[in-house]
């Protein structure tokens, strides 16, 4: 039987991926946690992961001022490693001799013994100077939050003065937030077994289905997950089903709807015919999995959302869903390895389709009915530009009012920043189909 991999190796080639290649977090850590077999390891490698993703921008530029030569480009895997080993000092607060010693010892598993010299003298010297490079890291907004400088500007245009809360936000670890399936059980019974479980649960204020969990945790292991009483989802994921007023009997199109949690939710609200359309076939599956363990029934179609002579039967609907593909700037929080993978040349691209999008659903929308527009982006331009643009061109489009409990009303519609609430960021706008 082959010797496990040392966390800190593993971790290293995992970040290495993330940050170098471009992998998302969520696809390296599944194929990396499999190999360590202790449980107390499977949490370090989460939590070198997460926080390796979360702060990359700040430990990377700090290497810049650490070293006399870079070695992300000839040695990317030592690269990661040495993120790895300052995430341990700053972030994780691991003891220095066992965070050194072990990243030393991991420069040799990963067989690179000519570099252990440089790695403990990089780390020695990061332990000397430490008060001082930090000042000058905390000097600049990006790396003080660690953020690339593109997006650091951007919120800093559109949010001048909630900037540093929605920058520290991000960096904050979310809490675990699920949704009752309330036609599997009640709320406040669930909260209970999983506090039997020695779970701490609270109810949440003002979301109907919504109980919150102050940490992350397996939840495949949580009383009640395999029975389909309960499932994942930020409290921002929620609050679409309350906004779109859905009765017995409706026709709902859930657009972009992989993995499935907000059309999941319609069901769980009202005995609706529903479909769910997907155009990225790989993720297409989750949505099925996500219905059969809850027990829910809709069609599920892979297509583009914004060519509807693929899908569209030419019976319109009365609800319509978009969750548009976005920046994701507005849950980096959970998904740390966004600011490490979305670009600002991103953004215009993303524009175009989500308006793409809206304009193709609207057609399917029947007179009177309701059609909410989501992303989860924090940038004006993706959210209320969006809807400016399309109310300015669409003359039966009528803007309905919105108003949370969380969050501050944009030019149209409203938003939730990071934080706000302790939920995702997230957009809302939902706009009216005229009558005649």
């Amino acid at each position: 039987m082959s010797k496990a991999p040392s966390v800190r190796a593993l971790a290293a080639q995992a970040l290495a991926d993330i940050a170098l290649s471009g992998h998302s977090l969520r696809e390296v850590a599944d194929r990396a946690l499999p190999r360590l077999p202790d449980a107390r390891d499977r949490a370090l490698l989460t939590a070198l992961l997460n926080e390796g993703a979360r702060w990359w921008p700040r430990f990377d530029a700090a290497l810049d001022r650490l070293l006399d030569k870079p070695i992300r480009r000839n040695e990317p895997v030592i690269h990661a490693l040495l993120v790895t080993a300052l995430v341990q000092l700053e972030i994780l607060e691991l003891a220095e001799y066992a965070a050194v010693a072990a990243t030393v010892e991991a420069v040799r598993e990963l067989r690179r013994p000519r570099l252990a010299g440089l790695t403990n003298a990089v780390l020695r010297r990061w332990l000397r100077e430490r008060q001082t490079l930090l000042t000058a890291l905390d000097a600049e907004p990006a790396t003080r939050h660690a953020h690339p400088a593109w997006l650091a500007a951007a919120i800093a245009r559109d949010w001048p003065d909630q900037t540093d809360d929605v920058l520290t936000a991000a960096n904050r670890e979310p809490p675990l937030m699920l949704r009752v399936n309330r036609r599997r059980a009640e709320r406040a019974v669930v909260a209970d077994e999983l506090r039997a479980a020695g779970q701490q649960v609270e109810l949440h204020p003002w979301l109907a289905d919504g109980l919150v969990l102050p940490h992350s945790t397996d939840v495949t292991r949580l009383p009640g997950f395999a029975e389909g009483r309960f499932a994942v989802q930020d409290g921002a994921a929620q609050v679409p089903a309350d906004l779109l007023a859905l009765t017995n009997g409706q026709r709902v199109l859930d657009a972009c709807a992989a993995p499935g949690g907000k059309a999941c939710h319609a069901l769980e609200r009202a005995d609706v015919h529903l479909l769910a359309v997907e155009a990225d076939a790989r993720r297409a599956p989750r949505i099925r999995q996500n219905l059969d363990r809850l027990g829910l029934h809709a069609e599920v179609v892979v297509g583009d959302a914004g060519d509807t002579s693929a899908w569209w039967d030419d019976q319109p609907f009365d609800r319509i869903m978009i969750d548009a593909p976005c920046s994701a700037t507005g849950v980096i929080r959970r998904r740390p390895d966004v600011r490490l993978h979305r670009r600002e040349a991103d953004i215009a691209a993303l524009v175009a389709q989500q308006s793409r999008i809206l304009a193709a659903c609207w057609k399917t929308l029947a007179p009177g009915g309701r059609l909410l527009y989501v992303t989860c982006s924090i940038l004006r331009c993706e959210n209320e530009g969006v809807i400016e643009a399309f109310l300015r061109n669409h003359a039966d489009a009528a803007v309905l009012a919105v108003a949370l409990p969380a969050g501050q009303p944009a030019a149209i519609g409203w938003q939730v920043l990071p934080g706000d609430g302790d939920l995702d960021g997230m957009y809302y706008a939902l706009l009216e189909k005229s009558a005649n």
